[in-house]
């Protein structure tokens, strides 16, 4: 299946450009405000939460958003300090999510009620991104379940498989767990990656899995526990219409390689 194909119905930028600007800086520029200074110090129109009862949201850095959750800093370290360096320290917005929160409690400044705060928010910025606005989306081609699913499970730090159980449309019934850890052939049981397929008379399913390495090129154990998959999904007369491997940074469909889906398609 070519890229542009859908499923059948029964320019990069550097990693630094982005953290620059979630500082509220150019690639080549400096942050907003000198480390140190006093944030009351700064005038009023440059303080984050007058700018943002000014300008909106949208109108600020990362770290300025930031800063208002945060609200105070520490001696030595202002708010808009603290903000800035966390996401020095974490790479950017998306390292900082990915950080446990036991990490967070730990690092000066924070403490456990701000640690909890922040990975609230981070928390339910990562469900609106990740949230439909169809109860049911229909799944056509591979790029779906990217939108679908890769914001929240391409920062998972273990491998984890999932099974979009799909109706007569394509639509997502239900979204399962199968298994969390490593996802090889002696660890993926074929009755659990189907019981809930067969339960919910479902007529297809997609499998998705994670590298917490950031790097979605299968392994040849991703091609084997794909090919028993579809020689089961036959059985079962449940077609297993892809198997997607997400990362930060892509993903990759194994029916779109022909991996593990040849038996299938030369029926």
């Amino acid at each position: 299946m070519r890229a542009q194909d859908t499923y059948p119905t029964p320019g990069r930028k550097r990693r630094h450009d982005v953290v620059a600007r979630e500082l509220g800086a150019s690639p080549e520029g400096a942050a907003p405000y000198s480390a140190g200074s006093p944030l009351l110090q700064l005038p009023p129109a440059e303080r984050p939460r007058e700018r943002l009862d000014a300008l909106g949201p949208s109108a600020l850095s990362t770290a300025e958003l930031l800063a208002i959750v945060l609200r105070t800093g520490r001696q030595g370290e202002t708010v808009t300090d603290l903000a800035r360096n966390l996401l020095v320290e974490h790479g950017g917005l998306a390292g900082l999510s990915r950080v446990p929160l036991a990490t967070l409690r730990q690092r000066p400044g924070l403490g456990p009620a701000k640690a909890a705060e922040l990975a609230a928010v981070l928390e339910l910025g990562r469900r609106l991104a990740t949230e439909q606005p169809d109860a049911r989306p229909a799944i056509s081609r591979p790029e779906d379940v990217r939108a679908l699913l890769q914001l929240e499970m391409g920062v998972l730090e273990q491998e984890q498989l999932r099974v979009l159980l799909l109706d007569t449309k394509n639509r997502v019934m239900s979204t399962r767990i199968v298994t969390t850890g490593s996802v090889n052939a002696s660890v993926v049981r074929v009755s659990e990656v189907f019981r809930e397929a067969v339960r919910e008379n479902c007529t297809s399913v997609i499998v998705v899995h994670n590298h917490p390495s950031g790097d979605p090129t299968p392994s040849p154990e991703d091609v084997r526990v794909t090919s028993s998959l579809v020689a089961a999904g036959r059985l079962l007369d449940i077609e297993v219409l892809d198997h997607i491997v997400l990362a930060q940074s892509g993903y990759v469909s194994l029916r779109q390689r022909g991996l593990g889906f040849e038996a299938q398609t030369a029926r």
